[in-house]
């Protein structure tokens, strides 16, 4: 959880009221936040145990330290934190944020040029006008940022802030990328001296004074082009995500703040710009006003209107939210609350069956009708939740797929194989075309705004996660082989049960994979495998196989479930190399008919060249549902 520190005095001041330290603790607590520590600089010095020089000129002034909820950004400056306890309280109503065009009617223009496709591809913009500024405020103003930076932003690497002083600057601006020598600026940092931004970058890794800038400046140090912003007279805003320039640095005495956001990820792009200009445009001459900007990107000729200050409407049932809480709250009381949270104006719908909120820009955090349901409980009051006997006493266990998976792991990595944990999405080629298999997107349930074209489709097989493992890996020593495996789902359509058992109409499917490359690679060590998992799941043999591939070892296959039985058969699949793969079958009963759970066998040379591995590698994939 992000913990927010903040002056308790101005905290105070912001909240129109004084508190003593327990009253203000029961107050967070019924607010849904926890203060975790009450401190001073002074006191953190002396639990660091510095010398007494260096205590000289420190503040005692109480400081108060707060978790916050991990997806309340609006929480995360002082501003949006004393805003919402006071409308929390009923001393305040929610504000109403507005767009406000430019006095001549002309808005800001920012260009996206397409060299930054490859890096930074996105930018979104604001304009804050008449702010009046102060030291408390201006330095919330870069907590907030600071803040954003750590969280949301995933320390610069999805979004980057840059705030200007808008009256030291000429739009229109562009955005582009340009090689490092390229860029030659002074840096926020210096006071006149200019870099070149490759000489800027190798400051800030060799300087001890600029360690906190060090940890960036690997996000884009090795890019052929850095992204950059200049404005319409050459001028450098910023070298996102590493720093502003000097020359529009923000100040006490600033008053119209121009306000950039460069992004790999436009949707949290468009949360932070939210955030920033929500929480400090009640400094502004007409609070809780922005002015727009236009983005132009050049290469399509689209042009979007930023901040979006994008509100919306959820609804929950009513009945729904007092099972899921445990209460017994009246319809017209659950309006109240989420006004409360500042989800309103709520009101009711069918005869006051269902609650229907409207969630501000600065609720990014309400996704589902569940998280309207946990706001009315904190609204409702933790306390005031009873406690009850439940009606059932049931005892917890796991599901027997669970826990079959679970043996089955620990039997294979006796084995000597080493387990893996790979991602649920890949590419449409590593998912067909890299396994010569003929893309079948009937199969495969596919992602309408895939963020790369690494993460389209949900893996349909658990190999190219496997493979990738090793070709990851390449640098390692083969000489002794690899042997990796991973039990795991994978997701298929079920469109046949699309009205009754899936509604999704696609269903997980639980499989165990196993990869072995080196070497000394080769069809009888997976083979041996695929007769370990069937022993260990006590599926025997048929005859024909125990007279032909288990003669001498017919007193293993004793302790076997009846009337399951298996066999294999050659595979003709492509990724394997001809004659040397087979399919796994399994039948029910002396009569029934062979299933198909799974295949082994030796990668065809054309696999691993997709893949880009260097020795013979066999592989095995079986589905695990049908072995239980």
């Amino acid at each position: 959880m992000p913990t927010l520190s903040v002056l308790r005095d101005r905290l105070f001041a912001a909240l129109g009221q004084t508190y003593t330290d327990h009253e203000f603790d029961e107050l967070c607590f019924e607010f849904g936040v926890e203060l975790d520590e009450i401190t001073s600089d002074l006191e953190e010095a002396k639990k660091a145990d510095l010398p007494a020089e260096m205590l000289k000129g420190l503040s005692s002034e109480v400081t108060y330290k707060i978790d916050v909820p991990a997806n309340r950004y609006d929480l995360l400056c002082v501003e949006g934190l004393s805003r919402a306890i006071k409308v929390f309280l009923g001393r305040q109503e929610a504000p109403l944020y507005e767009l406000v065009e430019p006095a001549d009617g002309k808005r800001e223009v920012v260009t996206v040029k397409p060299s930054t496709d490859p890096v930074r591809p996105f930018a979104v913009c604001a304009i804050l006008r008449d702010v009046a500024f102060n030291g408390e405020r201006y330095e919330s103003f870069i907590d907030l940022q600071d803040q954003l930076h750590r969280n949301l932003c995933r320390n610069r690497t999805l979004v980057a802030i840059g705030t200007h002083d808008y009256d030291t600057l000429q739009g229109p601006f562009e955005y582009h990328a340009k090689k490092p020598e390229e860029i030659s600026f002074v840096p926020l940092t210096e006071t006149d001296k200019a870099f070149n931004a490759r000489e800027l970058l190798d400051h800030y890794n060799t300087d001890a004074a600029c360690k906190h800038l060090k940890p960036y400046t690997g996000i884009i140090y090795d890019e052929p082009a850095y992204p950059v912003i200049y404005d319409q007279e050459g001028r450098v805003l910023s070298l996102p995500p590493i720093i502003n320039g000097r020359h529009s640095r923000i100040q006490l005495h600033t008053k119209n703040v121009f306000i950039e956001c460069t992004a790999t990820d436009l949707t949290k792009a468009n949360i932070v710009l939210d955030t920033v200009v929500a929480m400090f445009s009640e400094h502004c001459a007409r609070p809780f006003t922005v002015e727009p900007v236009d983005v132009l990107y050049e290469k399509t000729g689209e042009i979007q209107t930023t901040p979006r200050l994008f509100t919306r409407t959820e609804t929950a049932k009513v009945d729904f939210v007092n099972s899921l809480i445990g209460i017994k709250c009246p319809a017209d009381k659950m309006v109240t609350l989420c006004n409360k949270m500042q989800l309103g104006p709520a009101e009711l719908l069918d005869d006051g069956k269902t609650l229907k909120v409207v969630v501000p820009c600065t609720r990014s955090d309400i996704l589902h009708a569940v998280d309207i349901a946990e706001d009315v409980g904190i609204a409702f009051g933790y306390n005031n939740i009873l406690k009850k006997v439940p009606t059932t006493c049931t005892v917890g266990g796991e599901q027997p797929l669970n826990h079959f998976g679970d043996l089955l792991r620990e039997e294979i990595a006796r084995a000597g194989y080493t387990e893996v944990l790979t991602h649920g999405l890949v590419s449409t080629h590593d998912n067909f075309t890299a396994l010569r298999r003929p893309v079948d997107m009937s199969q495969a349930v596919s992602l309408s705004n895939p963020a790369n074209v690494e993460y389209e489709v949900i893996r349909t097989t658990l190999l190219p996660g496997l493979l990738k493992v090793l070709e990851h890996n390449k640098d390692k020593s083969f000489s002794s082989g690899f042997k990796i495996f991973e039990v795991s789902d994978v997701v298929v359509k079920d469109d046949k049960h699309v009205v009754t058992e899936s509604i999704v109409g696609a269903k997980n499917s639980r499989r165990v994979a196993a990869v072995y490359a080196g070497p000394t690679s080769g069809f009888e060590i997976i083979h041996g495998l695929v007769d370990r998992i069937m022993a260990l799941s006590e599926i025997c043999p048929d005859n024909e196989y125990i007279k032909n591939s288990a003669k001498g070892d017919e007193e293993k296959y004793r302790v076997v479930r009846e009337n399951l039985f298996y066999t294999i058969k050659e595979s003709k699949e492509n990724m394997y190399f001809g004659g040397r793969a087979a399919d796994v079958l399994v039948k029910r009963g002396e009569g029934a008919a062979y299933t198909k759970i799974g295949s082994f066998g030796i990668l065809h040379p054309a696999v691993l060249k997709e893949f880009d591995i260097g020795y013979p590698t066999s592989c095995v994939e079986l589905d695990l549902e049908a072995l239980i």
